[in-house]
Protein backbone atom coordinates (compact mmCIF):
# COMPACT_ATOMS: atom_id res chain seq x y z
CA UNK A 1 0.00 0.00 0.00
CA UNK A 2 1.41 3.38 -0.96
CA UNK A 3 2.39 5.87 1.70
CA UNK A 4 0.24 8.92 1.96
CA UNK A 5 -2.31 7.38 -0.43
CA UNK A 6 -6.00 7.96 0.01
CA UNK A 7 -8.47 5.10 -0.07
CA UNK A 8 -11.26 4.80 -2.54
CA UNK A 9 -13.83 5.36 0.22
CA UNK A 10 -12.08 8.52 1.17
CA UNK A 11 -12.02 9.59 -2.48
CA UNK A 12 -15.72 8.86 -2.73
CA UNK A 13 -16.41 10.84 0.40
CA UNK A 14 -14.30 13.67 -0.87
CA UNK A 15 -16.29 13.90 -4.12
CA UNK A 16 -18.40 17.03 -4.05
CA UNK A 17 -22.15 16.70 -3.97
CA UNK A 18 -22.61 19.59 -6.27
CA UNK A 19 -21.08 20.04 -9.73
CA UNK A 20 -17.58 21.50 -9.80
CA UNK A 21 -17.06 24.98 -11.03
CA UNK A 22 -15.13 25.15 -14.33
CA UNK A 23 -12.66 27.48 -12.71
CA UNK A 24 -11.83 25.11 -9.77
CA UNK A 25 -8.44 23.33 -10.17
CA UNK A 26 -8.49 19.59 -10.75
CA UNK A 27 -6.12 17.34 -8.84
CA UNK A 28 -3.95 14.79 -10.58
CA UNK A 29 -1.31 12.42 -9.17
CA UNK A 30 2.29 11.80 -10.10
CA UNK A 31 4.00 8.55 -9.03
CA UNK A 32 7.73 8.85 -8.30
CA UNK A 33 10.26 6.37 -6.86
CA UNK A 34 10.70 6.54 -3.11
CA UNK A 35 14.00 7.84 -1.81
CA UNK A 36 13.82 5.70 1.41
CA UNK A 37 13.87 2.22 -0.25
CA UNK A 38 17.17 0.25 0.15
CA UNK A 39 16.29 -3.16 -1.37
CA UNK A 40 16.06 -1.97 -4.93
CA UNK A 41 12.28 -2.29 -4.95
CA UNK A 42 10.67 0.47 -6.75
CA UNK A 43 8.19 2.14 -4.54
CA UNK A 44 6.41 5.23 -5.28
CA UNK A 45 4.57 7.78 -3.32
CA UNK A 46 1.69 9.82 -4.56
CA UNK A 47 2.26 13.51 -4.59
CA UNK A 48 -0.51 15.92 -5.17
CA UNK A 49 0.01 18.65 -7.67
CA UNK A 50 -2.58 21.17 -8.76
CA UNK A 51 -4.06 20.44 -12.17
CA UNK A 52 -5.35 22.88 -14.62
CA UNK A 53 -8.48 22.94 -16.63
CA UNK A 54 -6.65 23.40 -19.91
CA UNK A 55 -3.09 23.03 -21.20
CA UNK A 56 -2.92 26.75 -21.64
CA UNK A 57 -3.01 27.24 -17.86
CA UNK A 58 -0.19 24.77 -17.12
CA UNK A 59 3.06 26.21 -15.71
CA UNK A 60 5.09 24.92 -18.60
CA UNK A 61 2.89 26.68 -21.11
CA UNK A 62 2.88 29.89 -19.08
CA UNK A 63 6.63 29.86 -18.88
CA UNK A 64 6.84 29.14 -22.59
CA UNK A 65 4.45 32.00 -23.33
CA UNK A 66 6.46 34.38 -21.24
CA UNK A 67 9.63 33.19 -22.89
CA UNK A 68 8.17 33.56 -26.39
CA UNK A 69 6.93 37.06 -25.65
CA UNK A 70 10.26 38.08 -24.21
CA UNK A 71 12.10 36.53 -27.15
CA UNK A 72 9.78 38.32 -29.61
CA UNK A 73 10.42 41.60 -27.87
CA UNK A 74 14.14 40.94 -27.95
CA UNK A 75 13.91 40.20 -31.69
CA UNK A 76 12.16 43.50 -32.34
CA UNK A 77 14.66 45.43 -30.25
CA UNK A 78 17.60 43.57 -31.76
CA UNK A 79 16.72 44.31 -35.40
CA UNK A 80 15.10 40.95 -36.26
CA UNK A 81 18.30 38.84 -36.08
CA UNK A 82 17.83 37.21 -32.68
CA UNK A 83 17.09 38.23 -29.15
CA UNK A 84 18.62 41.25 -27.51
CA UNK A 85 21.47 39.52 -25.76
CA UNK A 86 22.61 37.78 -28.92
CA UNK A 87 22.50 40.89 -31.05
CA UNK A 88 24.76 42.70 -28.58
CA UNK A 89 27.26 39.89 -28.14
CA UNK A 90 27.54 38.11 -31.50
CA UNK A 91 25.27 39.88 -33.98
CA UNK A 92 25.81 43.06 -35.97
CA UNK A 93 25.85 46.43 -34.24
CA UNK A 94 22.51 48.09 -33.68
CA UNK A 95 23.18 50.87 -36.22
CA UNK A 96 24.11 48.44 -39.01
CA UNK A 97 20.98 46.39 -38.38
CA UNK A 98 18.83 49.51 -38.60
CA UNK A 99 20.52 50.49 -41.88
CA UNK A 100 19.85 47.09 -43.37
CA UNK A 101 16.22 47.25 -42.34
CA UNK A 102 15.82 50.71 -43.86
CA UNK A 103 17.42 49.60 -47.13
CA UNK A 104 15.20 46.54 -47.29
CA UNK A 105 12.16 48.70 -46.60
CA UNK A 106 12.99 51.08 -49.43
CA UNK A 107 13.39 48.29 -51.95
CA UNK A 108 10.10 47.63 -53.68
CA UNK A 109 10.35 45.64 -56.91
CA UNK A 110 6.67 46.09 -57.63
CA UNK A 111 6.61 49.83 -56.92
CA UNK A 112 9.15 50.56 -59.64
CA UNK A 113 7.12 48.66 -62.19
CA UNK A 114 3.93 50.50 -61.24
CA UNK A 115 5.63 53.91 -61.46
CA UNK A 116 7.14 53.10 -64.86
CA UNK A 117 3.80 51.87 -66.17
CA UNK A 118 2.10 55.01 -64.92
CA UNK A 119 4.80 57.19 -66.52
CA UNK A 120 4.44 55.36 -69.84
CA UNK A 121 0.68 55.84 -69.78
CA UNK A 122 1.06 59.55 -69.08
CA UNK A 123 3.53 59.93 -71.94
CA UNK A 124 1.24 58.04 -74.31
CA UNK A 125 -1.75 60.18 -73.40
CA UNK A 126 0.27 63.40 -73.64
CA UNK A 127 1.72 62.50 -77.04
CA UNK A 128 -1.73 61.50 -78.29
CA UNK A 129 -3.24 64.79 -77.11
CA UNK A 130 -0.45 66.83 -78.70
CA UNK A 131 -0.79 64.92 -81.96
CA UNK A 132 -4.56 65.37 -82.05
CA UNK A 133 -4.23 69.08 -81.28
CA UNK A 134 -1.62 69.52 -84.02
CA UNK A 135 -3.89 67.77 -86.52
CA UNK A 136 -6.78 70.00 -85.45
CA UNK A 137 -4.67 73.16 -85.86
CA UNK A 138 -3.47 71.98 -89.26
CA UNK A 139 -7.07 71.40 -90.40
CA UNK A 140 -8.10 74.86 -89.18
CA UNK A 141 -5.11 76.43 -90.92
CA UNK A 142 -5.95 74.65 -94.18
CA UNK A 143 -9.59 75.71 -93.91
CA UNK A 144 -8.61 79.37 -93.40
CA UNK A 145 -6.20 79.57 -96.34
CA UNK A 146 -8.80 80.24 -99.08
CA UNK A 147 -10.13 83.36 -97.31
CA UNK A 148 -7.90 86.05 -98.80
CA UNK A 149 -8.74 89.72 -98.26
CA UNK A 150 -10.03 91.45 -101.35
CA UNK A 151 -8.45 94.84 -102.17
CA UNK A 152 -9.98 97.41 -104.51
CA UNK A 153 -8.26 100.75 -105.20
CA UNK A 154 -10.95 103.39 -105.65
CA UNK A 155 -9.27 106.72 -106.38
CA UNK A 156 -6.24 108.95 -106.02
CA UNK A 157 -6.56 112.62 -105.22
CA UNK A 158 -3.68 115.03 -105.91
CA UNK A 159 -3.33 117.81 -103.37
CA UNK A 160 -0.04 119.26 -104.55
CA UNK A 161 2.10 118.64 -107.61
CA UNK A 162 5.02 121.00 -108.19
CA UNK A 163 7.75 120.56 -110.79
CA UNK A 164 10.74 122.91 -110.97
CA UNK A 165 14.46 123.52 -110.86
CA UNK A 166 16.60 122.74 -107.83
CA UNK A 167 19.71 120.97 -106.54
CA UNK A 168 20.21 117.77 -104.58
CA UNK A 169 22.02 117.33 -101.27
CA UNK A 170 25.43 117.45 -102.91
CA UNK A 171 24.61 120.69 -104.76
CA UNK A 172 24.11 119.15 -108.20
CA UNK A 173 21.44 121.12 -110.16
CA UNK A 174 18.52 118.99 -111.38
CA UNK A 175 14.76 118.92 -111.79
CA UNK A 176 12.88 118.66 -108.47
CA UNK A 177 9.36 117.29 -107.85
CA UNK A 178 7.10 117.79 -104.85
CA UNK A 179 3.95 115.63 -104.61
CA UNK A 180 1.17 115.36 -102.04
CA UNK A 181 -1.80 113.05 -102.66
CA UNK A 182 -4.08 110.48 -100.99
CA UNK A 183 -5.25 107.04 -102.08
CA UNK A 184 -8.56 105.46 -101.14
CA UNK A 185 -9.11 101.70 -101.23
CA UNK A 186 -11.71 99.22 -100.08
CA UNK A 187 -10.75 96.13 -98.04
CA UNK A 188 -13.14 93.20 -97.76
CA UNK A 189 -12.58 90.41 -95.24
CA UNK A 190 -14.18 87.32 -96.76
CA UNK A 191 -13.41 85.03 -93.80
CA UNK A 192 -16.53 83.60 -92.19
CA UNK A 193 -15.17 82.66 -88.75
CA UNK A 194 -12.23 84.96 -87.90
CA UNK A 195 -11.15 88.59 -88.13
CA UNK A 196 -7.93 89.90 -89.63
CA UNK A 197 -5.24 92.46 -88.84
CA UNK A 198 -4.55 94.55 -91.94
CA UNK A 199 -1.36 96.49 -92.66
CA UNK A 200 0.86 97.30 -95.64
CA UNK A 201 4.40 97.92 -96.73
CA UNK A 202 5.12 101.48 -97.88
CA UNK A 203 2.76 102.62 -100.63
CA UNK A 204 4.93 104.12 -103.36
CA UNK A 205 4.08 106.46 -106.22
CA UNK A 206 6.74 105.95 -108.87
CA UNK A 207 7.83 107.75 -112.01
CA UNK A 208 10.31 106.01 -114.31
CA UNK A 209 11.56 103.69 -111.52
CA UNK A 210 11.95 106.62 -109.14
CA UNK A 211 9.84 106.86 -105.99
CA UNK A 212 8.40 110.39 -105.92
CA UNK A 213 5.96 109.94 -103.01
CA UNK A 214 5.47 107.32 -100.27
CA UNK A 215 3.06 106.49 -97.46
CA UNK A 216 1.96 103.57 -95.28
CA UNK A 217 -1.32 102.02 -94.20
CA UNK A 218 -1.63 101.94 -90.41
CA UNK A 219 -2.44 98.57 -88.96
CA UNK A 220 -6.03 97.98 -87.91
CA UNK A 221 -8.38 95.09 -87.10
CA UNK A 222 -11.25 94.17 -89.38
CA UNK A 223 -14.05 91.80 -88.30
CA UNK A 224 -15.19 88.81 -90.33
CA UNK A 225 -17.38 89.32 -93.41
CA UNK A 226 -16.96 93.11 -93.39
CA UNK A 227 -16.02 95.95 -95.76
CA UNK A 228 -13.87 98.94 -94.87
CA UNK A 229 -12.64 101.94 -96.84
CA UNK A 230 -9.20 103.17 -95.84
CA UNK A 231 -7.12 106.15 -96.95
CA UNK A 232 -3.35 106.47 -97.26
CA UNK A 233 -1.54 109.80 -97.57
CA UNK A 234 1.50 109.95 -99.87
CA UNK A 235 4.16 112.62 -99.53
CA UNK A 236 7.26 113.48 -101.54
CA UNK A 237 9.21 116.70 -101.05
CA UNK A 238 11.85 117.98 -103.50
CA UNK A 239 12.62 114.63 -105.00
CA UNK A 240 15.54 114.92 -107.48
CA UNK A 241 14.70 113.51 -110.91
CA UNK A 242 18.11 113.89 -112.58
CA UNK A 243 17.83 112.58 -116.15
CA UNK A 244 14.12 111.78 -115.91
CA UNK A 245 13.19 115.43 -115.48
CA UNK A 246 13.16 116.16 -119.23
CA UNK A 247 10.67 113.39 -119.91
CA UNK A 248 8.39 114.59 -117.10
CA UNK A 249 8.28 118.12 -118.56
CA UNK A 250 7.35 116.73 -121.99
CA UNK A 251 4.60 114.51 -120.58
CA UNK A 252 3.09 117.48 -118.72
CA UNK A 253 2.53 119.18 -122.06
CA UNK A 254 0.89 116.01 -123.45
CA UNK A 255 -1.86 115.78 -120.82
CA UNK A 256 -0.24 114.23 -117.74
CA UNK A 257 2.80 112.53 -116.23
CA UNK A 258 2.59 108.73 -116.31
CA UNK A 259 2.85 107.30 -112.78
CA UNK A 260 2.55 103.89 -111.18
CA UNK A 261 1.09 103.17 -107.77
CA UNK A 262 2.71 100.10 -106.16
CA UNK A 263 2.08 98.63 -102.72
CA UNK A 264 1.40 95.39 -100.86
CA UNK A 265 -1.37 94.69 -98.32
CA UNK A 266 -0.80 92.14 -95.58
CA UNK A 267 -3.40 90.43 -93.44
CA UNK A 268 -3.02 88.11 -90.43
CA UNK A 269 -5.90 86.24 -88.82
CA UNK A 270 -6.03 84.89 -85.27
CA UNK A 271 -8.04 81.67 -85.50
CA UNK A 272 -6.85 79.68 -82.43
CA UNK A 273 -5.23 82.41 -80.38
CA UNK A 274 -1.66 82.85 -81.53
CA UNK A 275 -1.20 79.20 -82.52
CA UNK A 276 -3.01 79.33 -85.87
CA UNK A 277 -2.37 82.63 -87.68
CA UNK A 278 -3.09 82.39 -91.41
CA UNK A 279 -1.45 85.21 -93.33
CA UNK A 280 -2.00 86.57 -96.84
CA UNK A 281 -0.34 89.13 -99.07
CA UNK A 282 -1.90 91.00 -101.95
CA UNK A 283 0.37 92.95 -104.27
CA UNK A 284 -1.31 95.83 -106.08
CA UNK A 285 -0.04 97.85 -109.05
CA UNK A 286 -2.09 100.64 -110.69
CA UNK A 287 -1.23 102.84 -113.67
CA UNK A 288 -2.36 106.49 -113.84
CA UNK A 289 -1.52 109.87 -115.33
CA UNK A 290 -1.27 112.92 -113.09
CA UNK A 291 -2.10 116.35 -114.50
CA UNK A 292 -0.76 119.11 -112.32
CA UNK A 293 -3.36 121.51 -113.69
CA UNK A 294 -6.33 119.38 -112.53
CA UNK A 295 -7.38 118.93 -108.93
CA UNK A 296 -9.98 116.26 -109.63
CA UNK A 297 -9.71 112.79 -108.10
CA UNK A 298 -8.45 110.14 -110.47
CA UNK A 299 -10.87 107.19 -110.63
CA UNK A 300 -9.43 103.76 -111.24
CA UNK A 301 -11.12 101.37 -113.59
CA UNK A 302 -11.11 97.60 -113.18
CA UNK A 303 -8.41 97.13 -115.78
CA UNK A 304 -6.24 99.93 -114.34
CA UNK A 305 -4.96 97.80 -111.45
CA UNK A 306 -3.55 94.32 -111.11
CA UNK A 307 -3.97 92.31 -107.90
CA UNK A 308 -1.58 89.48 -107.23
Amino acid sequence: MLHGAISESDMTSMAPSSPRSPKRPVLYYVQSPSRDSHDGDKSSSMQTTPAYASPMESPSHLSYGRHSRSSSASRVSGGGYGWKGRSKSKGWPQSKCDDVIEEEGDYDPYGNGVSRRWLCQVLIWASGFVSAFCVFCFIIWGASRPFKPQITVKSLTVHNFYFGEGSDMTGVPTKMLTVSCSVKMNVYNSATFFGIHVSSVPVNLMYSELTVATGELKRYFQPRKSHRTVSVNLEGTKVPLYGAGAGLAASEDNGGAPMTLVFEVRSIGNVVGKLVKPGHRRRVACSLAIDSRSNKAIKFKEDSCTYL
